[in-house]
């Protein structure tokens, strides 16, 4: 009877072992690169045999090799990258080239462009390499306030730095519903002149927007009658509101402190000329390629300005990674000036996007 009892426990335990299916042979990194050397060497069928492995396995390995930028040279010792050691350096090269950005900004950056890390992972591997992290200062924000749409409000402000003891002055114009930089000039003193001549510039470029908001530096405000500015968006049609608390136009306070963090801090401007082509690259970026906390960590400016924030957070789910910058950069658009085409068996002539034959 004990017999018959053992004998059905041992029937019952081969079946539960049955039905679940047997876990593969696990190889470590030195085998997996012997048996690819063997199989460069011989062939993919010799290799297999040899160390017990599916052929599938091998062509796997070569194909995971590939996609890390493995060497497929013969004769050239195969080295199969560590996934820990391939996720630090993606995250320690996006803060060599951005040294200005905190955990979370680097997170974003690398997420944006197809790879998944977590903050705390990017926190951890960037303190191991000297990043120290900054002092938290909490203020209250009174009267903030939201777009709805691009162009609804402009903020202006100027930022001061200097450049071996030479004062200068950066005006940026910022979207508030993208944040985008519609505008920009460095001067060395706060004055109506570049103002207008920028905002103009801008009009140009993106369109009017409906409403403008700045302090009260003299560059935009006069305490007797009318300023020269206020009289150009008076013939623009534009409201003019003026921010009595710097809460209120905290925006561009928040981007003259990301302009010292990321570009006048980690610069040494050798002279003006340098200042302005340095200043207008980290615009460029600023605008189209670095991702910004105040429009959900994963979109950059230009994202929203164009109307192509779903667009890109869908392919950025989907782990394609963001393609914005061809998208929305204006100079990198193409426009058919001159084209010729026939239309029921008659040519036509158009210019400009205008039939002016045919």
């Amino acid at each position: 009877m004990e017999k018959d009892s053992a004998s059905v426990d041992q029937m019952m335990n081969e079946n539960k072992r049955k039905s679940y299916p047997a876990r593969g042979k696990r190889y470590s990194r030195a085998q997996k690169q012997e048996i690819l050397e063997y199989a460069r060497s011989n062939d993919v069928q010799a290799a297999a045999q040899k160390f017990g492995t599916t052929e599938t396995s091998i062509y796997e390995w070569r194909r995971s090799l590939k996609r890390r930028g493995g060497n497929s040279d013969p004769g050239v010792r195969i080295e199969i990258e560590d996934p820990k050691t391939a996720r630090d350096q993606r995250i320690l090269g996006m803060w060599r080239r951005h040294p200005g950005y905190g955990p979370s900004q680097i997170r974003n950056m690398l997420k944006r462009n197809g790879f998944k890390v977590s903050v705390g992972t990017a926190r951890h591997v960037m303190e191991e390499n000297g990043y120290i992290p900054p002092t938290l200062k909490r203020k209250e924000h009174v009267g903030r306030y939201e777009a709805g749409r691009p162009r609804e409000l402009y903020h202006l402000d100027f930022y001061h730095f200097y450049i071996h003891k030479q004062k200068q002055c950066v005006l940026f114009i910022e979207d508030d519903f993208s944040r985008f930089i519609a505008g920009w000039t460095m001067v060395p003193t706060e004055k109506a002149d570049p103002v207008i001549e920028t905002f103009d510039l801008a009009v140009q470029r993106y369109g009017r927007p409906d409403g403008v908001m700045t302090d009260r530096g003299s560059a935009f405000h006069s305490w007797k009658g009318l300023s020269r500015f206020e009289a150009l968006l008076e013939g623009y049609e534009i409201n003019y509101y003026m921010a009595k608390e710097a809460a209120v136009n905290g925006k561009v306070e928040a981007l003259n402190a990301n302009f010292q963090k990321e570009c006048v801090e980690q610069h040494e401007f050798m002279d003006l000329t340098d200042a302005a082509r340095g200043i207008g690259h980290w615009v460029e970026h600023y605008n189209h390629q670095r991702t910004h906390h105040g429009l959900g960590g994963l979109l950059v400016p230009a994202d929203r300005y164009y109307g192509l924030a779903e667009q890109t957070l869908r392919r950025i789910e989907r782990g394609l990674g963001a393609d914005s910058p061809g998208l929305t950069n204006p100079d990198n658009r193409s426009l058919d000036l001159f084209k010729v085409v026939t239309y029921g068996g008659k040519p036509q002539i158009w210019l400009m996007g205008e039939r002016v034959f045919g």
